[in-house]
């Protein structure tokens, strides 16, 4: 047996813990169940205690186990990360910035920011994944990310931030209401009516904003119906199934039958941010960074 832990002991703990079950791990893997139960026993047989509690019904973690995958998720990331880095480093390439953002920051923030990248640094790479605030949290946290866009004021500690849009907020109502771009004085004149929102789970602070736009007017929304995509909110409105507020940068790009009311003459603003986590050692996010302060959101 082996007198030393290796890298790929730990890759194969990671494996099974996602998937909890040897057989489907193993072929994950491309190697034998009989191969990867041998290397768990020896990464268990070196940290000299148990890390999964096996029987013929289940596989799960031990208190162990789930110690050691928690502690290790952002770890092993970050190895996997520098290994890449390095690999295209050695092959030519500047490096890559790995982006999560909401559908909000495709408008403007994103294509601005990957036109300046290629301008001023042609060889850095970056790949884009939609997810929802949370998820870019978490994933930045486990250093699955480099930078994402979120609209969370509250973060986690280990994460900075800087705003990089601030702008109005609109009602968005069918193309046939009765109230239109003439008549529409104030939010007051849709009082009663049904709302369509973002959840509050998809942050809280963005919620209890657009929750106090109507506050402020005088009456409390009467919502009917949430949703995480701006396109479902969008169809629903269409159809008739009520009005909802969201940030005025969302009326681009969809092609239905609805129309946008801009809330100009209201303090709330809608805040995009930027957000990385604390003391990266990426050069291509740093220059990154460089380029999002430069158009950073004023108060």
């Amino acid at each position: 047996m082996s007198n030393q832990i290796e890298l790929r002991h730990l890759r194969y703990f990671m494996a099974l813990c996602e998937v909890l079950n040897f057989h489907k791990a193993a072929e994950q893997l491309h190697i034998s169940q009989p191969g990867l139960s041998r290397q768990i026993q020896q990464l268990e047989f070196h940290l000299g205690t148990a890390l999964f509690i096996r029987n013929r019904r289940e596989v799960r973690l031990t208190e162990a186990g789930k110690y050691l995958r928690e502690q290790l998720l952002p770890s092993l990331n970050r190895l996997e990360y520098l290994l890449e880095q390095s690999r295209r480093i050695g092959q030519g390439q500047t490096g890559e910035i790995r982006i999560g953002f909401l559908g909000s920051a495709m408008q403007e923030v994103i294509p601005r920011l990957l036109l300046d990248l290629r301008e001023s640094f042609p060889d850095i790479h970056t790949s884009l994944e939609e997810l929802s605030n949370r998820s870019q949290v978490r994933a930045l946290l486990e250093e699955r990310l480099d930078l994402g866009f979120v609209r969370l004021r509250e973060l986690p500690p280990e994460l900075e931030a800087i705003p990089v849009v601030r702008e109005t907020f609109s009602l968005v109502v069918p193309e046939d209401h009765p109230i239109g771009p003439d008549s529409f004085r104030t939010i007051a004149q849709f009082a009663g009516q049904p709302f369509i929102l973002f959840p509050p789970a998809y942050s809280p602070e963005y919620y209890q904003t657009v929750w106090s736009i109507c506050e402020d007017a005088g009456f409390q929304p009467e919502v009917t119906h949430k949703s995480v995509h701006a396109h479902t909110i969008f169809k629903l409105v269409a159809n008739g199934m009520g009005v909802s507020i969201v940030p005025t940068s969302l009326q681009y790009g969809f092609d239905l039958k609805i129309r946008f009311l801009e809330l100009k003459d209201i303090p709330q603003r809608a805040v995009l941010y930027g957000i990385w986590k604390k003391g990266t050692h990426n050069r291509a996010l740093e220059h990154c960074m460089d380029r999002l302060r430069l158009h950073q959101a004023k108060d």
